[in-house]
C-alpha cells in the first residue's frame, strides 16, 4: 500500500507553501492521492480510506482557498 504510506506522509507534511508554484504543486499531489485512493476504495470499501481522502480533500480546499484569494463579499 504504497499510496496509502504517501497520503499519509502528505497529511503530515508542514502545510507552509511560500510560493504559489508550491501550492499548485501541493494541489495537484493531493488531487493525484485522493484519486488513488479512490480506486483503492472502489474495491476494498475500507471506512478508513474513506476517512483518509475526507482528510485529504480538505486540506486540498484549504490550498486552493489560498491560490484562489478569499472573495470580497
Amino acid at each position: 500500500m504504497k499510496i496509502i504510506k504517501k497520503a499519509l506522509e502528505f497529511e503530515q507534511r508542514k502545510l507552509s507553501f511560500k510560493t504559489t508554484s508550491d501550492r499548485i504543486v501541493a494541489s495537484r499531489e493531493a488531487k493525484k492521492l485522493i484519486l488513488d485512493l479512490n480506486n483503492i476504495y472502489k474495491v476494498k470499501k475500507d471506512p478508513e480510506i474513506m476517512e483518509l481522502m475526507k482528510r485529504l480533500t480538505v486540506i486540498k480546499r484549504k490550498i486552493e482557498v489560498r491560490l484562489k484569494g478569499r472573495s470580497l463579499a
